[in-house]
């Protein structure tokens, strides 16, 4: 039962979910560290490790030099001798400098070793558009490795979420890649106290609607149910349906909402081209929901261009709210 204070439900930020999460597995479990830059004294460049290097101290708080490979490289190295590492990599831009070690290494350990081998690590890295970062702080990379099989691939989109999908993380005998959207880490929502799980792999249908399915992604979660808010005021019903977890995808609930609608909108911040978004209209054409289609699915994703520094160019690059109204209005009215 969720915690109560005062008859209300306890809220935290989507930032406090994930350091309560990371507090409460490292005092259950001594194979829990983290190590990444700057996350001791610092606290994180976003703050998610505040504090925890004067409870835990500096040897499972593990400040590093700049080395993104190191950091990975050291995650997959204490995995295999039976810790639980959470790394922390500042930008997920960055990740691109640790590859080797997650591709070649992480993802093939477990299959190449005949599962007698585990690597159970995580690693945090908070990705996206909105802050004016520009080009090289702001990318959405979540496909490179939703194509890559050993990795799981997890996108938590409220703070509830980032709690109990990364306690399921640390838990997972597999190396998962856990991405925080920069612009969600100071919303707030109802986290309980205690410790839970959100099961690796549960698609959750978040709001219910009759008129078109929006399968959303991170950020564009919390987009797409104002959107919603706004088209049911014109008596446009949307259904929201958040992956959560896009490797492994459970699309079950999207097949079904689409049964239902008859209409799909794929949203995610990241480019268009190769992006999440071809793989669930995959997905749906591949499916039975096919049958029940009757207009084609619409992507709605960020435009094939580096993120720019102007921050009004920034906001025009990557789906709003405003885009999100507009495209599904035109497929609930046919106008496509």
């Amino acid at each position: 039962m969720p915690n109560m204070n005062n008859g209300t439900m306890r809220e935290l930020t989507y930032v406090e979910a994930l350091r309560e999460a990371l507090t409460q597995k490292m005092r259950a479990d001594d194979r829990v560290f983290l190590i990444g830059e700057d996350i001791g004294v610092y606290g994180g460049a976003f703050g998610v490790t505040a504090g925890m290097v004067e409870e835990f101290g500096e040897a499972r708080v593990r400040d590093t030099p700049i080395s993104e490979a190191g950091i990975a490289g050291a995650c997959v190295g204490a995995a295999v001798a039976g810790m639980r590492p959470v790394g922390e990599i500042q930008f997920m831009d960055f990740v691109t400098i640790s590859m080797e070690q997650l591709v070649l290494q992480a993802a093939k350990i477990r299959f190449m070793f005949g599962g007698k081998a585990t690597v159970p690590m995580v690693l945090r890295m908070p990705g996206g558009a909105g802050t004016g970062a520009a080009a090289q702080h702001s990318e959405s990379l979540e496909n490179w490795f939703v194509h890559v099989p050993g990795l799981k691939v997890v996108m938590p989109s409220t703070p509830y979420d980032a709690k109990g999908l990364l306690l399921a993380a640390i838990d997972d005998d597999n190396p998962v890649i856990f991405v925080e959207h920069k612009l969600l880490y100071r919303t707030k929502g109802h986290v309980p106290e205690e410790m839970y799980t959100v099961p690796l792999s549960q698609t959750k249908v978040v709001r219910q609607g009759r008129d078109v399915t929006v399968v959303a992604t991170s950020i564009m979660v919390p987009r797409a149910l104002e959107a919603a808010e706004t088209l049911a005021k014109e008596g446009i019903e949307l259904e929201v349906i958040d992956p959560r977890t896009l490797s492994p995808l459970d699309d079950a609930p999207i097949v079904a909402s689409v049964k239902k609608t008859g209409k799909a909108l794929v949203v995610h911040e990241a480019v268009k081209t190769g992006g999440f978004g071809g793989e669930i209209v995959a997905r749906i054409a591949e499916s039975e929901a096919f049958d029940y289609l009757d207009a084609p699915v619409r992507r709605l994703a960020g435009l094939d261009i580096p993120i720019p520094y102007n921050r009004t160019l920034e906001y025009h690059t990557v789906p709003q709210v405003e885009n999100i109204v507009d495209e599904a209005r035109r497929l609930a009215r046919g106008e496509f």
